[in-house]
């Protein structure tokens, strides 16, 4: 499936799920899109094959940043009404805590949104979002 069909089919039928399959990264990292409202929250499920130190069960730092660049991916084609994909930038993080293995869930805001260029930024938490593991922000070209 195409990009641009699966964007259409998940604006269509709010089942983001489709989106998420089409991106090859964010199928990998398994992750899920849940919306409630206006609100799109990204989730990160608990794998341990993307633990980064055994010792410490903690998750990978290149999972999580991977996750977060996705998140943002993930939200500017849900936020848009484009459905070409953006080309990243840069991408900038901040890792602020040690990642469990649990559920990690994102959150996104648009920073700046431009006629070429989008800033988003992205915080990462498990179970407490006041008490975030790590925080970034992506800039985006982004295509007609």
């Amino acid at each position: 499936m195409k990009l641009s069909d699966a964007v259409r089919d998940a604006r269509n039928s709010n089942n983001w799920g489709h989106l998420v399959s089409a991106v090859p990264f964010a199928a990998f990292l398994r992750l899920r899109m849940e919306t409630q409202g206006d609100t799109l929250t990204c989730v990160l499920p608990a794998q341990d094959r993307l633990v980064g130190n055994p010792r410490l069960a903690a998750l990978h730092g290149g999972a999580t940043a991977g996750f977060m660049e996705c998140a943002a991916v993930l939200f500017l084609l849900w936020h848009r009404e484009s459905e070409t994909m953006p080309k990243m930038v840069d991408f900038n993080i901040d890792y602020l805590r040690s990642a469990k293995v649990r559920d990690t869930r994102a959150s996104m805001h648009m920073v700046k949104l431009g006629a070429r260029v989008a800033s988003i930024g992205v915080t990462a938490y498990q179970a407490d979002p006041d008490k975030p593991i790590a925080v970034g922000y992506g800039n985006f070209l982004l295509m007609p």
